[in-house]
């Protein structure tokens, strides 16, 4: 008995439905004959499956592009605006949240301090910024395609925060909670992995292949991009640099180690030395510095030696292409580089350095946000284009 060949047919339609996707997600605005020209798939398979994307609401036709000669062709968009993701960095003392449609487009924000730590509250409160976004999204054929979340600590491949020092946070279901909250995909990640993937895909990392995100707030994270992908270690907990040792008998920090990076060059470092001049937080102290005020532009330059410090090991161990520097820190960017590019320049070995640069993130303190909310899309995708 000859067997009808229909499954496999079915997975080579949805196969080249996701290579076209693809095509016109990357290259738009683009035409059907530009698509066949980009895959190596026929015209006549083209479009068929841009018709499905079409009649799917993912694709949109934008009316004529230029002529070669002859008809000039329909040129064909993605409807960027065919649903919405919710993107939530959660800090140690603030929650963060961003709409933003299918391309990334910010459609709405909403920001709060968080007073109280205990993962109790914090998770009301979470949910409740999760809410008040979700009722900012326009009415659209997929709705609410997903959330996501950074976080600052060690996140397992199930959505299970098992160690946010900071947050004093051990062994939180925050993945199972809000998908039972709200009825949507939910992606849990470290937010400085958040961060390292909003700037790749948004900000000062677009198009370099090796890249080191350092996140600089309440303590330190970093998200490392090796060949375009972000790299998670063997059990996925990699990035956790704010916590290398660099006083070896230094202060106890909250991880049990004790000369953390993070306790040095850190936003909290910071504070507890401006603490001394009476300042209380870091947009005081901004503005103090844009004032001219040598003590606080000292205080600040100070941090910057210790975060070249440990930048340079980075560098060292990593050669990347670029650091860049993100979270609430790099608001002080101004008065920070120069003492961190001297710490870099001191400690690192010439080869690594030569073509190595130091950015600050394009998004500022946003990088995050925009990551985890790049988070829900991507899953998004993965789910059109294996046909679920």
């Amino acid at each position: 008995m000859k067997i009808k060949p229909t499954g496999d047919l079915a997975l080579i339609k949805k196969i080249n439905t996701a290579i076209v996707l693809e095509a016109v997600l990357k290259h738009a605005p683009l035409s059907r004959a530009q698509i066949s020209e980009i895959t190596g798939l026929n015209k006549a398979t083209v479009s068929s499956l841009v018709q499905d994307l079409i009649d799917s609401h993912l694709v949109l036709e934008n009316g004529p592009g230029q002529s070669s000669g002859g008809r000039k062709p329909v040129m064909l968009l993605f409807n960027g605006t065919a649903g919405y993701a919710v993107g939530i960095d959660l800090g140690v003392n603030y929650i963060r949240g961003l709409l933003v449609d299918l391309e990334g487009n910010v459609i709405a924000e909403h920001q709060r301090g968080l007073k109280q730590q205990d993962a109790e509250q914090a998770i009301t409160q979470l949910t409740e910024c999760i809410e008040l976004l979700i009722n900012e999204a326009p009415d659209c054929p997929y709705g609410i395609v997903g959330i996501g979340v950074g976080v600052p600590g060690i996140v397992d491949d199930n959505g299970i925060i098992l160690f946010a020092p900071n947050l004093k946070w051990h062994q939180v279901e925050l993945q199972r909670q809000l998908e039972e909250r709200f009825g949507l995909p939910v992606t849990i990640d470290n937010e400085a992995n958040a961060g390292a993937q909003g700037e790749q895909k948004y900000g000062a990392g677009r198009g370099i292949p090796n890249q080191i995100y350092v996140s600089v707030g309440i303590g330190i994270g970093t998200g490392i991009i090796l060949n375009k992908e972000l790299y998670k270690g063997a059990s996925g907990f990699s990035g956790e640099l704010g916590h290398l040792s660099i006083e070896y008998d230094g202060k106890p920090c909250s991880c049990g180690n004790r000369g953390c990076w993070e306790l040095y060059a850190s936003e909290n470092a910071l504070l507890e030395l401006a603490a001394l001049l009476g300042f209380e937080n870091l947009d005081e102290l901004l503005l103090a510095a844009a004032a001219g005020d040598e003590r606080v532009i000292g205080l600040i330059r100070s941090i910057g030696d210790y975060l070249g410090a440990g930048i340079a090991n980075i560098v060292n161990v990593f050669n990347p292409n670029v650091v860049i520097i993100g979270n609430r820190m790099s608001r002080a960017a101004e008065w920070l580089e120069p003492a961190v590019q001297a710490a870099v320049d001191q400690r690192t070995l010439p080869y690594h350095r030569e073509r190595m640069r130091i950015l600050f993130a394009e998004l500022q303190d946003q990088s995050a946000v925009r990551g985890a909310a790049y988070y829900a899309i991507s899953t998004f995708f993965a789910k059109i284009k294996s046909g679920q």
